[in-house]
């Protein structure tokens, strides 16, 4: 369990740090839509894509506004994926940057990592900018390898053999599947589990989980995907947001009967675009997702503590962004 969140009086001025509650939602929205917009030149860059609410849901208590006179400037998301743990979007008013509210936004992140005991912790920003760069490196984050936001086109792929979707599942198997997808996840790093996003891509509607089975009774691979507005995806994306296989022989094997699984799911939603972040420190699975097409549209750098590749080496076969 997370310690109730005190809050946190700023050093400038009258800034408190607090939990983010479901009445600042839209505030939070605007300001994190209006602070990317302002970074990157661009008007509204995430468009149909929820990232506030998507995050809040699934863990209210992992999220946390910072306020100046009462008024929500900013917020901040912890996300526990077992021995894993990252955060973001981290965003404030822009005309309140450089005033030290990143900073107290920083600290109910950290403390929600120490009670969670995730031994590797981890962001994506922009490699370009210096300042996100040291920000985070005060907090003991390194970058590491760039990851590439890449995209393609559906084609109408055939069926997957051994593909079960998680949400189709009677409620009475989901347990042994979520177990099923620990013991995955935990062989690509151990303590790894993805059943936040499972149980979270499921509640909320945002879309469903490949499970791929092979021969045997093991699992062969797994992916989390947001499908369409509302989600992580937006308008007629399906957006892979983890995905992983077994490792050992045959992983690339099994990677590429996946990626022809979230490809066919794409195709069953009706959605024409299918998009999967990949770090550059898994070069297989890279050059892999190159050579069906998928190409990059968004690059940034994954900042990791300690100073350690986690997951991220080249006999990976993993999808994922942090963002």
């Amino acid at each position: 369990m997370i310690p109730p969140a005190a809050e946190r009086e700023s050093g400038a001025a009258s800034v408190m740090v607090r939990p983010l509650g479901e009445a600042d939602l839209d505030r939070a929205d605007e300001i994190c839509r209006v602070a990317f917009g302002t970074f990157l030149g661009a008007p509204d860059p995430f468009g149909t894509v929820d990232y506030v609410r998507t995050r809040w849901a699934a863990d209210p208590r992992a999220a946390f506004a910072a306020t100046v006179g009462g008024e929500v400037v900013g917020s901040n998301f912890a996300t526990n994926w077992g021995s894993i743990g990252f955060f973001g979007p981290l965003t404030v008013r822009p005309d309140l940057w450089d005033q030290g509210i990143g900073r107290r936004l920083m600290e109910p992140v950290m403390d929600c990592f120490n009670a969670w005991g995730n031994r590797h912790l981890g962001l994506f920003t922009f490699a370009h900018s210096p300042k996100h760069l040291e920000l985070y490196r005060r907090y003991g984050f390194w970058p590491r390898f760039l990851t590439a936001i890449m995209k393609k086109q559906v084609t109408d792929g055939a069926a997957v053999p051994g593909r079960v979707l998680y949400g189709e599942l009677p409620a009475a198997e989901r347990p042994d599947a979520l177990s099923l997808c620990r013991a995955l996840a935990g062989a690509v790093y151990e303590g790894l589990s993805l059943e936040r996003e499972i149980v979270a891509a499921h509640a909320q509607g945002l879309g469903d989980t490949i499970l791929l089975h092979g021969a045997a009774s093991e699992l062969d691979g797994l992916a989390v995907c947001h499908c369409g507005a509302g989600s992580e995806a937006g308008t007629d994306v399906c957006f892979v947001k983890f995905g992983a296989v077994r490792p050992g022989p045959e992983a690339a094997d099994r990677f590429e009967r996946l990626l022809d699984a979230c490809e066919r799911l794409a195709a069953e939603r009706g959605l024409g675009q299918l998009d999967a972040g990949m770090n550059l420190g898994r070069p297989d699975a890279y050059r892999r997702m190159i050579d069906r097409g998928f190409r990059t549209w968004l690059q940034g750098v994954t900042m990791h503590r300690p100073n350690e590749p986690g997951y991220s080496h080249p006999d990976a076969y993993v999808i994922d962004d942090w963002r």
